[in-house]
């Protein structure tokens, strides 16, 4: 099931996104749903056209964290030596923006990269999760950019102003609650040129590793974000350049770099 987080009319509202034709309608259509998708809900019955509404962020997270060096080709790329343990740092609520929003390029950087990235979305609050239980806490997966200044990256031992600045996580087009994410293909092109393709089975780190570490640490809330590393394949964005991160089973998250201001 595909949920998405939309605007139509100045009114904020999740649904469910049902094929093309369905309901009479020409294209895919959104059924609103009556309460939050973390619990039981109800399909309103009430359809309105995909194409007539804006996407917003699938989720409102409390907390984005995100793992670094999880793909040994990626690590490799940039010089870097795959970590003994799962590598965690966090990307700000404020660094979140949907599909079709715009990635301002900051004043900070010359060097903007993408990195195309599975994203869990956590579905219950939760804390010490046992590996067994790691699928009984997700809800699902999306499609992430960890947008990242390079330049700063290097030259700042810490991370947060390089991958946490305003627009630099964008999240979507929507949630897909029943994907198996053991091996999938991500891929990131810029301008229709692929820079980016591999397999979540790549990974060094399992998903159920990077949740029972961070889980170990923190408590993890509904609508919780947590990246799961990039393929190799990084490469530079510029303004004017429009990304798209396509995930198998999922869709395709595409937004334009503009210039900040």
């Amino acid at each position: 099931m595909r949920i998405a987080r939309f605007s139509i009319d100045g009114n904020v509202a999740f649904g469910v996104v049902e094929d093309e034709g369905t309901g009479g309608t020409a294209g895919p259509v959104l059924d609103i749903i009556k309460g939050i998708p973390y619990a039981d809900f109800e399909r309103s019955g009430t359809k309105v056209p995909l194409s007539k509404v804006r996407l917003l962020p699938p989720v409102l997270p409390n907390k984005v964290v995100a793992f670094g060096r999880n793909y040994a080709e990626h690590a490799a790329e940039l010089g870097n030596a795959v970590p003994d343990a799962p590598f965690a740092f966090f990307k700000p609520t404020t660094s979140v923006i949907g599909s079709g929003d715009a990635i301002e390029y900051p004043t900070f950087s010359a060097e903007l990269h993408h990195e195309a990235e599975l994203a869990v979305v956590i579905g219950r609050m939760c804390r010490e999760v046992p590996r067994e239980r790691v699928k009984d806490v997700i809800f699902g997966y999306t499609c992430a950019n960890d947008v990242t200044a390079r330049d700063v990256q290097k030259r700042e031992k810490q991370w947060a102003r390089a991958k946490g600045f305003d627009t630099s996580c964008p999240l979507g087009p929507w949630v897909e609650t029943e994907l198996d994410p053991s091996d999938v293909t991500i891929q990131a092109t810029v301008n229709g040129e692929q820079r980016q393709l591999g397999r979540t089975s790549e990974m060094i780190n399992s998903i159920e590793d990077l949740i029972v570490n961070i889980s170990e640490a923190m408590t993890l809330l509904p609508g919780d974000v947590v990246l799961t590393g990039t393929p190799a394949g990084v490469g530079p964005l510029n303004v004017g350049d429009e990304v798209a991160v396509t995930i198998e089973g999922i869709g395709t998250l595409t937004n334009k770099v503009v210039k900040r201001g």
